[in-house]
């Protein structure tokens, strides 16, 4: 018996999906990339990009990348790996009850953070109005993570999977496929209901601070919410030939949205942070435009900004206690 071509995989998956997948499903077939390859003869095209994601050294570093508390002192915390898995499985769930391409989602959901700078959104907001103010450029995580699988790591993704990464985030457009509409917002449903569990966890919150009314109707705890937000997501895209929520289930999860941007992302707590992340970011991107010489090679205002965004927060903090705070006498 001769070996399976590479002709025979595509062949036997295009197939498959013809059979399983919604006509409205992205196929996985052909590959539309910045430049042709060959394709694999194990994998389609879009595991082949969840494969490239998953093996880049920024998609390592976001497993020390914060995502609500910094240095946080409990273990259980979530980082901004953690809530990229979290996304990726929750999308996952909604793309096959779709039956829609769960690869192409998986993708998605793994690249969309990998450009998130360090401190999470505070981080973010420090980096853009930096660069603003210096270079005349702002800064979006969403963009930097479609630069980041572009140039910085040159990945040569398929343009779904970079359609999607870089739309996931509002006022970058809609998503070209359901299943980048999918990621944009089950990365909704999970950073709201996972920074909750965060929120409590840190006494930020208690049980009785959540809105009565949106927890009765989506449910007491993270999980159940999360369940009631997915069943509601997968019924009315069903019925819509769409990504679609319920108005009632849709709207009770915008209200909590706010209600966490009150309490907890714009809160005291997140203000105390601020102030410190942006000590130290601020004091690094003033450095680093002073001393070029510590970049790598390349233009400016790409050297600086793109080797900040790239920074864990661990190495952001010993990077400006190196520069800032005396190392003690000399020997």
């Amino acid at each position: 018996m001769s070996a399976p071509t590479v002709s025979d995989f595509a062949s036997a998956q295009q197939a498959r999906e013809a059979a399983w997948l919604s006509p409205l499903a992205t196929l996985s077939y052909p590959a539309r990339r910045r430049r042709e390859e060959e394709d694999s003869g194990v994998r389609t095209p879009f595991q082949r990009d969840r494969d490239r994601i998953v093996h880049s050294k920024p998609f390592r570093r976001l497993k020390h990348k914060t995502q609500v508390f910094v240095s946080p002192e409990g273990d259980h915390f979530r980082t901004r790996l953690t809530h990229t898995l979290e996304v990726t499985g929750i999308s996952r769930t909604v793309a096959r009850a779709l039956r829609l391409n769960e690869d192409l989602t998986e993708a998605i959901g793994l690249g969309h953070d990998v450009g998130h700078p360090p401190f999470g959104h505070i981080g973010e907001d420090v980096l853009d109005r930096a660069g603003r103010e210096r270079f005349g450029r702002g800064f979006r995580h969403n963009e930097h993570s479609l630069r980041v699988v572009d140039v910085l790591e040159d990945l040569n993704l398929t343009d779904p999977v970079r359609d999607g990464i870089l739309r996931h985030s509002s006022g970058a457009g809609e998503p070209a496929t359901l299943e980048g509409k999918i990621v944009r917002l089950v990365d909704r449903i999970a950073y709201i209901n996972h920074d909750i569990d965060d929120a409590l966890r840190a006494g930020v919150l208690a049980v009785e601070d959540l809105p009565a009314r949106e927890i009765a109707i989506l449910g007491p705890t993270g999980p159940a919410r999360i369940d009631t937000l997915v069943n509601d997501l997968v019924e009315h895209s069903e019925a819509a030939g769409d990504i679609a929520q319920g108005e009632e289930i849709g709207r009770a999860m915008y209200a909590l949205r706010s209600f966490m941007f009150e309490r907890v992302y714009l809160g005291p707590t997140q203000r105390a942070q601020a102030a410190r992340v942006e000590r130290v970011l601020r004091g690094l991107f003033d450095w680093y435009c002073e001393h070029p010489d510590e970049l790598p090679p390349g233009e400016m205002p790409d050297r600086v900004i793109d080797y900040l965004a790239g920074m864990t927060d661990r190495f952001a903090i010993r990077a400006w206690s190196e520069r800032f705070v005396p190392q003690g006498l000399a020997a």
